[in-house]
């Protein structure tokens, strides 16, 4: 080897960022998944590059941009944004550490053998919905404890929409109301849905996990406010855009726990050794402007129970 090429630097690692979502859609989190990055010793720029792939709300897209990512030899592959990217990392590569974010059970998708004990190539972080879609019905009854017949909406592609739709059918069930199951898979149907509430006589929607949504998420909270409709998200950041409540981990603390992780795993940890983290913390977000506009007078209970209260 000569002297010249001894005293090149050796090649910063890469970390592949897969999302079904959109850059200016998900700036907090990559923001957050960077600040995890820098509590493990890894800087975007520094001594380490991050490579991005989005799918811009895109299923199709996802095999093929997580084969070019395992095509670029990165060193971790992150899959973010829902079932779909994670499933698609899985399939395109069975060597390359993978770090998800997940809603769905990882378990039951078939991602990992058990959450303590991952196996093979992949860990990550879930913030698991199903367990916490009867709680979240529950409280938006609360909000709304006049009407009986609540609308579901789903996205037909998410591999989680069964078992989400039995689930909120079943905690509607033991509450006394009716639901009626909305799918959409594209803004249009979106649309279509929202303007099927009036005829459904639906008294409150109740929106399922999803990263197509998050990513739509300014349409969805404009159109429950022409609709006038009180809608219950998982996540937060619905409610700081307008919607009435939510109720859910932080998807900012699970950014950075996945950033952290991918760090581990550049230091030489393996994903195989890394049990798959869950949140110890779960929010209750309401929107008290929102809640005006609605006539809606929310219970103290709620108010009290709230980690916050938007005014």
């Amino acid at each position: 080897m000569s002297l010249e090429a001894r005293s090149q630097p050796a090649p910063s690692p890469v970390v592949g960022f897969l999302s079904i979502g959109s850059p200016s859609k998900w700036v907090p989190l990559v923001a957050a998944f960077r600040g995890g990055l820098n509590e493990a010793g890894y800087r975007d720029g520094g001594n380490v590059r991050i490579e991005f792939r989005w799918a811009e709300g895109q299923d199709d897209r996802l095999a093929i941009l997580a084969a070019e990512l395992v095509r670029e030899r990165v060193n971790v592959l992150v899959a973010t944004g829902g079932p779909r990217s994670v499933l698609a990392a899985k399939g395109a590569t069975s060597k390359t550490p993978i770090v998800f974010t997940l809603g769905a059970d990882p378990v039951k998708l078939g991602v990992v053998a058990t959450l303590g004990r991952p196996g093979s190539n992949i860990t990550g972080v879930t913030f698991i919905t199903g367990q916490l879609n009867a709680k979240r019905l529950e409280l938006l009854h609360a909000l709304v404890p006049g009407t009986t017949v609540i609308a579901l909406l789903v996205n037909p592609d998410n591999p989680n929409a069964e078992s989400v739709t039995k689930e909120v059918q079943e905690a509607a069930r033991l509450l006394g109301l009716r639901v009626h199951v909305l799918r959409a898979r594209t803004e249009l149907q979106i649309d279509t849905s929202f303007a099927a509430l009036a005829g459904l006589q639906a008294g409150a929607l109740f929106v399922g996990s999803d990263g197509f949504f998050y990513n739509r998420r300014e349409q969805l909270i404009s159109l429950a406010t022409r609709h006038a409709i009180p809608a219950s998200f998982e996540l937060s950041e619905f409610v700081t855009a307008g919607g009435l409540m939510s109720y859910g981990a932080s998807l900012v603390e699970v950014y950075r726990q996945a950033g952290i992780y991918s760090g581990r795993i550049l230091g030489g940890a393996k994903p195989s050794d890394l049990p798959v983290l869950q949140p110890t913390k779960v929010d209750l977000v309401l929107n008290a402007r929102t809640a005006k506009a609605l006539g809606i007078t929310m219970p103290q209970s709620l108010l009290l129970r709230a980690q916050e209260v938007i005014q």
